[in-house]
């Protein structure tokens, strides 16, 4: 009997399902997109209710879709939107705040706060990550300090907090399942990435009550079952990680020193470091990649908070296009040295800056600027804050010569074309760019032993095209180096107005 693996891909902007075949092949897919709330200056929020409704919906429609029942549907696979933090009621699963999104800068003073009581270190060497309104623990303490009667409410374990595969596992089970894999809880600030476990001292830096911390199990585990209510049978789910380890996984780079990026609404180099943390000098992240048989594997991480979500504002803000498939076309009819510059901090600048104040600026616009410069400049800033990853990579001595890429973006030859012109180095697309929801059904499938090992797992990842630098090294320093202007100009502003 045929064996499919049905995955939830839960996104910042949409939520989509994806039946795979045994060997990688997509049966259905199904996508439905949600609002998203920004009802202060930096804040991002969604409905809770909005991310389990799509997931419910795009679960029934692909089934439907692919023709098959789902006594056929081996198991489940859960990727997800990582450091979005929502609590909610033991008793009816309500939320009890809308989920604070990972963009969500609101809590910067918090952080600067933090810091200077002097905590960075402590919390840098135990979890990998900065102190950055990015993560979900002061999210997290944001909610228990802004909504009445939350925090006495969570001490007495009437609350629970999750990240999004937390919150969708819950509630797909009726309550049933309470848990979060490693790559999920590697993100919040709160677990130690050396001792694999929720950590105290952590827990009372930022005021968080342990007893509404989900259980940690492994990326390929025994999670439980997605309830009958969803599809008509009870399916098992056997795999969980958050959307950027899943795409490491899905690219097979299963061996040190290989890397991936995805480009959606922001950008996500990792690389994988094996079975050692390494700590970054360049404000990078340590976190864990995935975790199997109680093992983890490590990766360093640059994030980007802002890439296919700049093609989205040209489209619906400024409405310079109407359809982000255009970007393509206006871009090749532009030379790539047309001095227009985009910085799209519109919610910060990520690694390696970390600046959560910075907001976006477009340079060097003349009277002969036009729409195709101003698309041009939205896609280079996607590369050029790539190189910025790469380089921060050098600086911790890791040498970036390959990057298989995916998301969004990886379906636009001329944005990965010119990538591979600015980086210096080989930008590889696979067959499947659905890296994500493909690498979550593997590590379900791996627990349902549909596939024996990575080893089977690796032959299975194939090359669509290879993209080779085209341009010499003056020319992409030269590039490069008005980049690095802009944001210098960027930082500048900044330091400006908090003067």
């Amino acid at each position: 009997m045929k064996q499919y693996i049905l995955t939830i891909d839960q996104g910042t902007t949409s939520s989509r399902c994806i039946i795979f075949a045994k060997d990688g092949s997509i049966v259905s897919s199904a996508q439905d997109e949600f609002e998203q709330h920004y009802p202060n200056n930096g804040w991002v929020e969604h409905a809770p209710q909005d991310i389990l409704d799509t997931v419910i919906r795009t679960c029934r429609q692909c089934l439907v879709d692919s023709g098959l029942k789902a006594e056929q549907i081996t198991c489940v696979g859960i990727t997800n939107q990582r450091e979005t933090t929502i609590v909610w009621d033991h008793q009816t699963g309500e939320a009890i705040y809308p989920a604070i999104v990972w963009q969500d800068r609101r809590t910067a003073q918090m952080c600067q706060k933090l810091k200077q009581a002097g905590h960075e270190e402590l919390v840098t060497a135990r979890t990998g990550l900065l102190l950055d309104p990015y993560f979900s623990a002061t999210k997290l303490s944001w909610v228990l300090d802004h909504v009445q009667g939350s925090r006495e409410r969570a001490e007495a374990g009437e609350l629970l907090f999750g990240t999004v595969d937390t919150y969708l596992m819950w509630h797909l089970s009726r309550g049933q399942i309470y848990a979060t894999d490693a790559s999920n809880a590697s993100r919040t600030l709160l677990f130690n990435i050396h001792e694999q476990c929720w950590d105290k001292t952590l827990l009372e830096i930022f005021n968080i009550p342990a007893a509404m911390l989900p259980e940690v199990k492994d990326s390929a585990a025994d999670f439980g079952y997605m309830g009958e209510h969803v599809l008509g049978l009870k399916l098992p789910i056997l795999g969980v990680a958050g959307d950027q380890h899943a795409a490491l996984f899905g690219q097979a780079c299963f061996a040190s020193g290989m890397a991936k990026s995805t480009y959606g609404t922001g950008c996500f180099l990792m690389l994988n470091t094996g079975d050692k943390p390494l700590a970054s000098t360049s404000r990078l992240l340590t976190t864990v990649a995935y975790r199997l048989n109680n093992k983890p594997v490590y990766a360093i991480e640059g994030s980007i908070f802002v890439a296919g979500a700049a093609i989205q504002w040209l489209r619906d803000g400024l409405k310079l296009i109407n359809n982000a498939s255009e970007v393509e076309t206006l871009a090749k009819e532009t030379p790539i040295d047309h001095g227009v510059y985009m910085v799209p901090a519109f919610t910060g600048l990520g690694a390696p800056y970390w600046d959560p104040e910075a907001r976006g600026g477009i340079f060097g616009l003349t009277r002969d600027t036009g729409i195709k410069e101003i698309i041009s400049a939205g896609l280079q800033s996607v590369a050029y804050q790539t190189k910025d990853l790469q380089k921060a990579m050098q600086k911790d001595g890791l040498r970036l010569t390959e990057l298989r890429v995916d998301g969004g973006m990886a379906v636009n030859d001329w944005f990965l074309s010119h990538l591979a012109n600015i980086l210096g180095a080989e930008v590889t697309r696979p067959t499947c760019v659905e890296t994500s929801a493909i690498g979550v059904a593997y590590l379900a499938g791996l627990q349902a032993q549909i596939y024996k090992s990575l080893t089977e797992l690796t032959s299975m990842w194939q090359s669509d095209q290879r993209f080779t630098p085209k341009i010499d090294k003056q020319f992409r320093d030269q590039l490069y180096d008005g980049w690095l202007a802009a944001v210098s100009r960027i930082q500048t502003q900044t330091q400006t107005r908090n003067n």
